[in-house]
C-alpha cells in the first residue's frame, strides 16, 4: 500500500499550508517591536502591552485541541478557507483598531484561524508526501516553525519604521486575501470525514486546562506567584490537565488519543520540540527590547541586526530536512542543543550595558543555528514513529504543547527579566536604567541556558524512528 495519499498538487497545497502558517506565526512576535508604540499609542504599560503577545498564545493553546474535532468534521478546503476568513477579519480588526481593546480582540481572532492551520499543516503534509520526501518538505515546516515568530521583529521592524504598527495589520490581511485567491480553488480533501460525537466534558477541560496555565504564566509577569491571579488559575489549569487525561484514556473515541505517548521517541520529540520553541519566543522578546532599551537602536536597525542569524536559519533548515534521511535525529538534536547552551552561555557571559554589538550578533547566530539543527529532526522523528491515523493526533498533542511552550518562553522572560531588575535596583539603586535593564535581561537568560542543558541531556536518549507504512 501506499504510504502517502495521492492529491493533484501536493506542493500547492502544502505551500498554501505553510505560507498561512507563516503568517500567523509571524504574528506571535510582530508586535514585540511595537509594544512601545502601542503603550503610547493606548496609554498602558508593558504588563498590559504584553497581552498582545500572550493572548494570542492564550488562544492558539486553547484552538489547536479542536482540530482533532474539525479534520473529522470539515473538508480541507473548508478548513482551509475558514481559517484564511478568520485570520484576515481579526487583522482587518487590529488595523482599525481604535482602542486597545478592540486591537486585542482582532489579536484573539486572529489566533483563532492560525488555531485552525497549524496542526492542518502538520498532518496534511505528512499525508500527501512519500516518506522519502519527508525530511526535505518536514525541514520547510521546521523553518516555518522557527522563522515565523523569530523574523517577526526584524519585519515589522521596517514596516514600523516606514509606516506604522496598524500596517503590519495591513500586510498580513493583504498576504491572507492573496492566500485566498491562489490557494481555495486548488484544495483538496484528504481528511477523513467521520463526524464523531463530541464530547463537550473533554472540549471544556481542555480549554480550562490550557487556558489556565497559559493564563497563568502570563500573569506570573506582573505578579507573584502567591498571588490568587497566578496560583488560581494555575492549579484549576492542572486538575483540568489531569482529569482531561485520565478520560481521555478511558474513552473509546477520545478527544485527543493521549496513546501517542506510548510511542517512546514522540514524547521525547515533543519534549526537545517544547524545548526549542520556548528557546525561540524566549529571545523574540528579550532581544529586540535589549537592542532598544539598552544599546539604544531603533527599531528598524535592532531589526535588521537580528536579521543575519535568521538568514543562518533559513539557509540551514533545507539543509538539515534534505541531510536528515542520511544523518538522522539522534546527530542534528546533539549538535543542535550543544549550540543552543553554547549561545545561551555566550549571551550571560558578554549581555552588559556597553555589550559590542557583533557579539550578540555572533551569540543570537550561534543559538539559531542550533535551533536550526534541532527543531525539524526533533519533530520529524517524533511523527515518523506513528501510524498514519494517528497522524491528526499526534499534530494536535504536539502543537498544543509547543503553544503552551511558547506561552511560557513569553511570561518567563518577561518574568526574570524584571526579577533581574529588581534585584539590581535593590543592590545598586535606580540611578543608572540602561544598567538594571541589561542585567534583567542577563538573569533571564539563564532559564535558556537550563533549557539547553535539558534538550541536549534529552537528545542524549534519541533513537532514529523508521516511518510506519500500514
Amino acid at each position: 500500500m501506499e504510504s502517502h495519499l495521492q492529491v493533484k498538487n501536493p506542493k500547492l497545497m502544502a505551500a498554501v499550508l505553510m505560507i498561512g502558517s507563516f503568517i500567523g506565526l509571524f504574528g506571535e512576535t510582530a508586535l514585540n517591536m511595537a509594544l512601545t508604540d502601542i503603550m503610547e499609542d493606548f496609554s498602558i504599560n508593558a504588563g498590559t502591552a504584553q497581552w498582545l503577545t500572550t493572548g494570542y498564545l492564550l488562544v492558539l493553546a486553547i484552538s489547536v485541541p479542536l482540530s482533532v474535532y474539525l479534520v473529522r468534521w470539515f473538508t480541507t478546503r473548508q478548513l482551509i478557507v475558514g481559517a484564511l476568513i478568520i485570520s484576515t477579519m481579526g487583522a482587518l480588526l487590529a488595523a482599525i483598531a481604535p482602542s486597545f481593546s478592540i486591537l486585542l480582540i482582532g489579536r484573539l481572532i486572529q489566533a483563532i484561524g492560525t488555531g485552525v492551520f497549524l496542526p492542518l499543516m502538520f498532518s496534511v503534509v505528512l499525508l500527501i508526501f512519500p516518506i522519502q520526501k519527508r525530511g526535505a518538505v518536514m525541514g520547510i515546516v521546521g523553518l516555518v516553525i522557527t522563522t515565523g515568530p523569530a523574523l517577526g521583529p526584524t519585519l515589522s521592524g521596517l514596516i514600523i519604521s516606514a509606516a506604522s504598527w496598524h500596517y503590519i495589520f495591513w500586510v498580513m490581511m493583504a498576504l491572507n486575501i492573496i492566500l485566498f485567491a491562489i490557494g481555495a480553488p486548488n484544495m483538496e480533501n484528504v481528511s477523513d470525514i467521520s463526524k464523531p460525537k463530541i464530547d463537550v466534558l473533554s472540549l471544556l477541560l481542555s480549554t480550562i486546562a490550557f487556558g489556565g496555565i497559559v493564563y497563568a504564566l502570563a500573569t506570573l509577569a506582573e505578579l507573584p506567584l502567591s498571588d490568587v491571579k497566578v496560583w488560581a488559575p494555575l492549579v484549576a489549569g492542572v486538575l483540568a490537565l489531569i482529569l482531561f487525561t485520565v478520560r481521555q484514556l478511558k474513552m473509546e473515541v477520545p478527544m485527543i488519543n493521549l496513546r501517542v505517548f506510548k510511542y517512546p521517541m514522540f514524547a521525547l520529540g515533543t519534549v526537545l520540540m517544547f524545548a526549542t520553541l520556548f528557546v525561540v519566543l524566549f529571545v523574540a522578546i528579550l532581544i529586540p527590547l535589549y537592542l532598544k532599551s539598552v544599546l539604544a537602536y531603533t527599531s528598524i536597525a535592532a531589526g535588521l541586526l537580528m536579521l543575519p542569524a535568521n538568514v543562518l536559519n533559513i539557509i540551514m533548515a533545507p539543509i538539515v530536512g534534505s541531510n536528515f534521511n542520511k544523518v538522522g535525529a539522534r546527530v542534528f538534536t546533539r549538535i543542535g542543543f550543544a549550540l543552543i547552551t553554547i549561545g545561551a552561555i555566550m549571551f550571560i557571559v558578554i549581555l552588559s550595558a556597553t555589550t559590542p554589538i557583533w557579539q550578540v550578533i555572533v551569540a543570537l547566530s550561534i543559538l539559531f543555528l542550533g535551533v536550526s539543527m534541532t527543531i525539524m529532526p526533533a519533530q520529524t522523528n517524533a511523527m515518523n514513529q506513528l501510524p498514519a491515523q494517528l497522524y491528526t493526533d499526534g499534530s494536535a498533542a504536539m502543537n498544543t504543547l509547543t503553544q503552551v511552550a511558547g506561552a511560557a518562553g513569553t511570561a518567563i522572560a518577561i518574568t526574570l527579566f524584571t526579577a533581574g531588575q529588581n534585584n539590581y535596583i535593590a543592590e545598586f539603586g535606580a540611578a543608572n536604567p540602561t544598567e538594571f535593564l541589561a542585567h534583567g535581561i542577563n538573569y533571564a537568560f539563564y532559564a535558556v541556558l537550563v533549557t539547553g542543558v535539558i534538550g541536549l541531556i534529552g537528545s542524549l536518549f534519541v533513537k532514529n524512528s523508521r516511518p510506519i507504512v500500514k
